[in-house]
């Protein structure tokens, strides 16, 4: 039994009650709202990786017809990115404290990733172009490295609603040539467009199901501050092999470099990557120039995550690996398709890579 003495006990006082209720109160309100409060960011962190070079869903990533092919050994990571949130559904401010704390993610401004006025539905349609093209060029890159000739053609694939193309040109024309000069390459119809004078419109001719057909366009500045007509255009290739590349789920142009030097792995006797386990990433232009690319911090934590010990990455991406670069992985810098191929060789052959150029991270 426990006793005490009535006389000495006192009850807390009725300000000490309520400042303690409203500690709670305000406790409560807060976590709410850290769970619950929309932000204005999304979070980037390591996607899947995909081997290039193995099956997936029972058939192979990549498949020649046409031409031989011949066995591979050794694996060849493509890699991506998640994204946590969209404009609908962000994530809560406990999430980007947790992500804050963690060097494999990225807190992004939501504006960088969904642009204002762009739908998931656009953004997803424009993904999915890009990783098309990018496939489409990887094969040209490849093919034409290993002596076969690739024709090509620039092709609209999509027409922003309200553009100033809009009910003129049409998805799947063939864009033939601007103000009378002939369009060779996506750059060149950029250029052309913006250097537009705003005295007279453009004349577009187009090929519409083998015809020509010639608009009058005035082109708009974009948020960029650039001239454009509103188009999604990417190139056509006239291949004299036929490459299937089956990724599904996989959008961005940033696969181009692995696609490329995994057809020439596949289109070669021999094993370029000698069984070792390789990552990359980079766009892959007609000319074979390898380019920059978003989230490289949170593609090389993949790489690591699934075992890669060699890491290619863009040239222009080297400065963006500064202090995210973790412990045990390589990481190579790739200028060209060449510079890919030399040094996928060189590893692949277990000679020494002192030589090949490094990004500064390493």
């Amino acid at each position: 039994m426990t006793l005490f003495d009535q006389s000495t006990y006192r009850p807390a006082p009725r300000r000490r009650r309520f400042a303690g209720g409203l500690f709670l109160v305000v406790f409560a309100a807060s976590l709410i709202f850290l769970v619950f409060a929309p932000t204005p960011y999304v979070i980037e962190r390591p996607g899947p990786v995909f081997d290039v070079l193995s099956v997936a869903d029972g058939e192979p990533v990549i498949e020649v017809d046409g031409a031989p092919s011949f066995a591979t050994k050794g694996q060849l990571d493509l890699l991506t990115v998640s994204i946590v949130g969209s404009r609908e559904n962000t994530p809560s401010w406990l999430e980007l404290a947790m992500a804050w704390s963690d060097p494999a993610q990225k807190i992004t401004p939501i504006e960088a990733i969904f642009p204002v006025g762009e739908t998931n539905e656009q953004s997803k349609i424009e993904s999915s172009a890009q990783m098309e093209q990018s496939q489409q060029e990887a094969i040209a890159v490849a093919l034409r490295k290993l002596g076969y000739e690739v024709g090509s053609e620039v092709y609209v694939s999509q027409v922003a609603a309200d553009a100033p193309a809009s009910g003129k040109i049409r998805a799947t024309d063939f864009l033939k040539s601007v103000d009378g000069v002939k369009i060779t390459d996506v750059d060149q119809l950029r250029d052309l467009v913006g250097k537009w004078n705003k005295k007279e419109p453009l004349t577009v001719s187009v090929e519409r199901a083998g015809k020509l057909v010639d608009f009058e366009i005035s082109p708009v500045l974009n948020s960029a501050g650039d001239y454009r007509m509103g188009v999604l255009v990417g190139l056509k290739y006239d291949f004299p092999v036929q490459v299937q590349v089956k990724l599904s789920d996989v959008g961005g142009p940033s696969g181009g470099m692995i696609f490329a030097l995994a057809i020439y792995d596949l289109m070669t006797p021999g094993y370029l990557l000698g069984g070792e386990h390789i990552a990359g990433t980079g766009t892959l232009d007609p000319s074979g120039a390898v380019g920059p690319i978003g989230g490289i911090a949170q593609k090389i934590w993949a790489a690591k995550s699934a075992g890669a010990k060699y890491f290619f990455a863009p040239a222009d991406n080297c400065a963006d690996l500064e202090g995210h670069t973790p412990d045990g992985i390589q990481v190579l810098k790739i200028t060209n398709f060449d510079d890919a191929l030399l040094a996928a060789d060189t590893i692949g052959k277990g000679e020494s890579i002192g030589s090949l150029p490094r990004c500064s991270a390493n």
